[in-house]
């Protein structure tokens, strides 16, 4: 089980404020390339499961993953995943065809297939968008803010892991505050508000 922390800030100055501030505790920034597949007749996402492959810098690294089981609240996301390393060529080859992904040695393809029951039609390929991530580390923790871009426009978030949610969330709150930096709980997973065609309404 995944369990982050999601904040999300209205806007491009809200990142920036806060990229700014946590400068001196950055340690790598990752740009991700992130595609999702579904079966062909909708096998995973009737049962609200994700498969991703996500590229990370220039294709140095592949990772294929399956979520499942999301929950987002109050800013607050439990999710259960399964991920590994894919070769990035293979990961490459599967995006423009599809249909080799149900042919490729993965743990995670071969469990998406059989908890799925994803059928004859194998899987389709529904899109995807880009992301830059920021990684820091600040008192212990490791903060991700990302700068997410779709088709439709762009989001920006701050996330973090942690094993005792509540109390990470309540001290990036008031580090927030603290800065004058505005944020609201995230609503939305990425990839829902990719499949929704349009940027989350900032909170009035």
């Amino acid at each position: 089980m995944e369990v982050e922390v999601k904040l999300r800030l209205p806007d491009s100055a809200s990142h920036h404020h806060l990229s700014s501030v946590l400068s001196p505790h950055h340690i790598k920034t990752h740009r991700q390339e992130n595609n999702f597949f579904d079966g062909a007749a909708g096998e995973l996402s009737a049962r609200r499961a994700i498969l991703r492959i996500r590229f990370y810098d220039d294709d140095t690294r592949c990772v294929i993953s399956l979520k499942g089981k999301a929950v987002l609240i109050d800013g607050i996301s439990r999710v259960e995943e399964d991920e590994e390393d894919l070769e990035p060529s293979i990961g490459r080859a599967c995006v423009a065809d599809p249909a080799k992904l149900g042919e490729v040695d993965s743990r995670v393809v071969r469990k998406a297939k059989d908890e799925f029951e994803v059928g004859d039609g194998g899987f389709v390929c529904l899109g995807g968008f880009g992301n830059v991530r920021m990684v820091y580390e600040w008192k212990g923790l490791k903060l991700e803010l990302d700068e997410t871009m779709y088709g439709f426009g762009t989001c920006y978030e701050v996330e973090c892991e942690s094993a005792k949610p509540e109390e990470v969330k309540k001290v990036l709150e008031e580090f927030l505050k603290e800065n004058g930096i505005s944020y609201s709980y995230s609503e939305s997973s990425k990839f829902a508000i990719f499949r929704s065609g349009k940027l989350p309404s900032n909170p009035t």
